[in-house]
């Protein structure tokens, strides 16, 4: 196994630790899974950077690299539905993009065509990681638990950093970090889609031989 390769399993192997740890209610874990997202959200630059560098470009590679980021972002917006700071239908959007994209680049692996990444799939990428720190650092700053209960004790009148947060008005954070996510995500969607219409229509008016 090349070395891009190993790195990319490691990114997988930190998953599991990594939803652990944002799956706790305080602070302190919560920023522990913020470290280990960020670590491997660097792992995929690190990856792609070694295999280029390195002739290291392999099919095992290509298939496990995608996979890993895709497992790593949908861990972190499901957590986030957990959490109640991202709504469930807006991670169903962001997660039907990319099986459709993913399908996408399967029909046209077959036809031997690469889909080259765009610039909308690379912004895409930056604002979801963005997206996802913003979030972390949101619930570290709310005590790391359940914002909805958190909300509900200052409803009730709680006392402390979770009430001058949500009195000022922060509670709109998260959900521009959601509307963000999930307008870009559908923009990069449709870029991929339009710019590769052809595999789609050839697909459904010719059979297959």
């Amino acid at each position: 196994m090349t070395t891009a390769n190993k790195i990319t399993m490691v990114r997988i192997a930190m998953i599991p630790f990594f939803v652990f740890f944002a799956l706790q209610s305080t602070a302190g874990f919560m920023v522990t899974a913020l470290v280990l997202f960020c670590v491997a959200s660097f792992t995929d630059f690190l990856d792609g950077y070694v295999a280029r560098k390195y002739n290291q470009v392999t099919d095992f590679g290509k298939f496990v690299d995608p996979l890993a980021d895709k497992l790593l972002v949908t861990a972190a917006l499901l957590i986030f539905i957990e959490k109640g700071i991202f709504p469930a239908w807006m991670v169903f959007v962001v997660l039907a993009r990319e099986f459709i994209i993913t399908s996408l680049r399967n029909v046209a692996a077959a036809k031997g065509r690469v889909l080259a990444a765009t610039w909308t799939g690379k912004v895409k990428t930056c604002v979801q990681i963005a997206g996802i720190i913003i979030d972390f650092l949101f619930l570290i700053a709310v005590g790391g638990g359940d914002f909805n209960a958190a909300a509900a004790a200052v409803i009730g009148g709680a006392d402390g950093p979770t009430a001058i947060l949500i009195g000022h008005g922060a509670a709109v954070i998260p959900l521009a970090v959601a509307w963000a996510v999930t307008l870009v995500t559908l923009y990069s969607g449709w870029d991929y889609l339009r710019k590769n219409w052809d595999l789609i229509r050839e697909g459904a008016s010719r059979p297959k031989a």
